[in-house]
């Protein structure tokens, strides 16, 4: 499967999941690295403009990564609370994405987006065992962002 990542250009080669790990999100707790990535280049474009302060934009970068179909659990709708669109998040999401890391079976987890309910983010814990050598870079390029985004 193939997923999409924008990131400031400075970091995009950078897999490492330590950004996440320094700030913490909605599906992850500070310390924990994971690298979030969309389904879509859209929804990745969406997940980026709602996490960057308008003005701030940076030079962007996207990647196409692949990861394994066999390696990718899921979380449904149905299983979250009825807040976990609330913004600031529950802290549940960031748990059940804790336990999903310490179980270690796979490398990538399906969440709905909260941005656009009908898409999904896929995470993806940095530390899986298999993680450098089944996540694959497919392509890195550029990203131009169209500044009307941010007015």
């Amino acid at each position: 499967m193939l997923v999409y990542r924008i990131t400031g250009k400075k970091y995009a080669k950078d897999l490492s999941g330590k950004g996440a790990a320094l700030y913490g999100g909605r599906w992850n707790k500070k310390g924990t690295a994971v690298l979030y990535t969309g389904e879509s280049k859209e929804i990745a474009l969406l997940e980026t403009i709602a996490h960057t302060p308008p003005m701030l934009i940076p030079e962007l970068d996207i990647l196409t990564l692949e990861i394994p179909d066999d390696l990718i659990a899921e979380i449904t709708k149905k299983e979250l609370p009825k807040n976990w669109i609330d913004y600031p998040a529950p802290s549940i999401l960031a748990e059940l994405v804790e336990k999903w890391i310490r179980k270690g079976e796979t490398i990538a987890l399906k969440v709905p987006s909260c941005i656009v309910h009908s898409a999904y983010n896929y995470i993806l814990n940095c530390h899986h065992i298999d993680f450098k050598k089944k996540v694959k870079v497919i392509e890195h390029e550029n990203f131009h962002f169209d500044s009307r985004l941010s007015s």
